[in-house]
């Protein structure tokens, strides 16, 4: 066959993103810290732009600057059906308590949210210090002065150990210290490595195990929480034969702890009850930085007339401006093609970073509107009226793709009257309704479940097979795999396991 060559002419589309398109997307999935840090830095590395001093009701002329566009604030949201159950009277008042949206700690930590949005508490651990008590005043107190572990222990150190080799190893012990005040260094080591007697090592790390906090420098939780006991003079032989049984404890395995512990079943609830008082990581108090509040994007309040009002919270958008009487100025006098090349470049992407943040500002109130109308029931009733949403829905909704919207819902919050929410929140799953009826939130379904748990007596704890025949009762067609599987997810333990908590009185 012969070669030859040929020219063809052919026409294609394709999509090329600019650079300053990739920006807009880029901002887009930004979180307000994110994008903050994003702005400062265009505004250390261009000249054009400025950071708005607020003074909106300056004439932009005069200054010669170009302001951007303002944003539209707010969107009042409501729908025929909705208007007269959305009232102020209606939805859940200041007092109510939000729901928490964290999804590993919604289950466990304190929260307090019932099936009406009434309010009713179920949370029942603290967990600031890590301590199986509910007050915990001691570390809040410490945490609010700010006082440090190291310094605290160097205290004690100068005035309970006087001998200067002492101190040196009471320096080293303190170096192999984790964050939740266990000792995990080798004792043969340290000795080795000051030149010491392993002995003397070992005496050392007894007299710091006496300093405050009460369980310091224990090898082991067994050996925390018995010395703790044994400063409040609790440390008999049962309550040793109990601290040496602690896997049958966390497995509630109550006939094994009777047999190992020679003691009643009263005898027993009261000895896990200490325990359960007892701190199991002594330095959480110290060294903790505070857990940082979200800064909500969207705010959302209820309408006088009824319905929602949804707008954006202005104190977390970049307020920048393009400095027109600066470009005008300096273009004037650059001689070199290079120069005004540069300002040209310059003054290009200092608009576009105006236009793109009043673009994604706009998106994220729209998104966030759509989120709002179409889970109304949900704030005006609670959780079990959360319904099935995806990402399809909101962007069919107002006419974007699913990209945009994924990227507008990540890492952003919204305050409502039922707490702050991330914005993914409100996407879950759907659980086919029985009979053929309307499909459930796989969200509602689990809170569904943590509600029965949570009601069921000690004399009538419910299986999974159970609560499956519960839930399609009410119109909810699932699988028993699928109620272990949101079990499991919620940490929750088992039927056996639950049974052996009520009859310890856990």
């Amino acid at each position: 066959m012969a070669l030859q060559q040929r020219l063809d002419l052919r026409q294609s589309q394709a999509l090329v993103m600019t650079p300053q398109l990739q920006q807009a997307i880029k901002l887009l999935q930004l979180s307000n810290v994110e994008l903050s840090e994003f702005v400062d830095r265009e505004l250390e590395q261009n000249p054009l732009l400025e950071r708005d001093d607020g003074e909106r009701d300056r004439d932009p002329a005069a200054s010669g600057v170009d302001r951007e566009d303002p944003v539209p604030e707010r969107v009042e949201v409501s729908t025929r059906d909705t208007v007269e159950l959305a009232a102020s009277d209606r939805i859940a008042s200041d007092g109510d308590s939000p729901l928490d949206t964290d999804y590993d700690n919604i289950y466990t930590n304190s929260s307090a949210v019932d099936q009406d949005g009434g309010g009713e508490a179920f949370g029942t651990w603290s967990g600031r210090s890590g301590s199986f008590e509910d007050e915990d005043g001691t570390a809040a107190d410490r945490l609010s002065d700010g006082l440090n572990l190291r310094d605290h222990l160097e205290e004690q150190i100068t005035m309970d150990i006087p001998d200067r080799m002492d101190r040196m190893v009471a320096y080293a012990l303190m170096d192999h210290l984790d964050e939740a005040g266990y000792f995990t260094g080798e004792l043969p080591a340290i000795a080795e490595q000051l030149g010491c007697g392993e002995e003397r090592v070992q005496g050392v790390l007894a007299r710091m195990q006496r300093f405050d906090p009460s369980g310091i420098f224990a090898r082991s939780l067994s050996e925390c929480l018995a010395i703790q006991l044994r400063e409040r003079d609790r440390l008999d032989p049962c309550m040793q034969a109990l601290l040496q049984n602690l896997p049958l404890l966390a497995a509630r395995n109550i006939p094994a702890l009777l047999k190992v512990c020679q003691v009643d079943q009263e005898d027993l609830m009261d000895m896990v009850t200490e325990i359960k008082a007892l701190n199991p990581k002594p330095a959480l108090a110290f060294d903790h930085e505070p857990v940082q509040t979200v800064v909500p994007d969207i705010l959302m309040r209820a309408a006088p007339s009824g319905g929602w009002i949804v707008e954006l919270n202005t104190d977390t958008l970049p307020k920048v401006l393009v400095n027109q009487r600066y470009y005008s100025r300096i273009q004037g006098t650059a001689k070199s093609r290079t120069d005004k090349e540069y300002i040209a470049e310059r003054f290009q992407s200092a608009s576009w970073l105006v236009k793109s943040l009043h673009q994604r500002a706009n998106t994220i109130l729209k998104v966030a509107t759509e989120i709002v109308r179409q889970q109304d029931a949900f704030f005006l009733h609670g959780l079990q009226f959360l319904k099935p949403l995806i990402l399809r829905d909101i962007a069919e909704a107002i006419g974007m793709h699913e990209s945009t919207v994924s990227r507008v819902t990540t890492n952003k919050f919204i305050a409502t009257p039922r707490g702050v929410f991330e914005l993914k929140y409100f996407f879950t799953s759907a659980i086919q309704g029985a009979d053929g009826q309307a499909a459930h939130s796989a969200e509602a379904v689990r809170f569904r479940i943590k509600g029965l748990i949570d009601a069921e007596k000690a004399d009538d704890i419910l299986s999974d097979d159970k609560i499956v025949e519960i839930l399609r009762s009410e119109g909810i067609d699932i699988a028993r795999r699928t109620v272990a599987k949101y079990r499991e997810a919620m940490k929750i333990s088992s039927s056996v396991q639950r049974r052996r908590e009520k009859a310890l009185g856990l």
